[in-house]
Parts: structure tokens; sequence; C-alpha cells
């Protein structure tokens, strides 16, 4: 009789390594690409909050109502990227209310 041992550890390894080596990176990009949508729409609806409750105040002020919305939902406020996206946020909402 065969002795099929080897040849299924190396079939093991193998499977684990492809795991390793694309499955596990793919999932990654898929959670943060999906975790940055969300965290995008969630910048929208507290833009468009701060204008529509804090229209009388300055800028800072409804950045401020933002930020904290945000850091309440669970998103980490500090970078860049999100400053980024709530000015971005801001003009698509000037341009939408423009438009009308």
């Amino acid at each position: 009789m065969i002795d099929l041992t080897p040849v299924i550890n190396a079939a093991i390894a193998l499977a684990a390594a492809l795991i390793t080596a694309f499955l596990i990176p793919w999932i990654r990009r898929k959670t943060t690409a999906h975790d940055r949508e969300e965290m995008l729409r969630w910048v929208e609806i507290a833009v468009a909050a701060a204008q529509q409750l804090y229209h009388q105040l300055e800028g800072e002020q409804r950045k401020e109502y933002v930020l904290k919305f945000l850091h309440e939902k669970g998103y980490d406020v500090s970078g860049a990227e999100v400053d980024n996206a709530i000015e971005a946020a801001v003009l698509k909402l000037h341009r939408e209310l423009e438009a009308v």
C-alpha cells in the first residue's frame, strides 16, 4: 500500500499558502473599501445635518459637530482623510443646493 501522508500534507500546505497569499489580502481590501464607503456615507449625513441644524454657526463649529458625530460612530477622526472627506461632502452639498 502506498503512503499518501506526504502528498496530503503537501496539498494542505499548498492550500494554506494560497489562502494566506491571496484570500486574506483580498478580504482585507474588501473590508477596507467597505469601511471607507460607509464612513463617506456617514460624513455626508453629518455634513448635511450640521448644515441644517447649525446653519447660523461658523464653518469650524459645524465641522466640530461632524467630527463629534463621526467619533460617536466609532471612526478615528484625526487623519487628513477625514478632513478631505468632510471638505468634499461640503462642496457636494453646496453644489446640490446651488442647483436647486
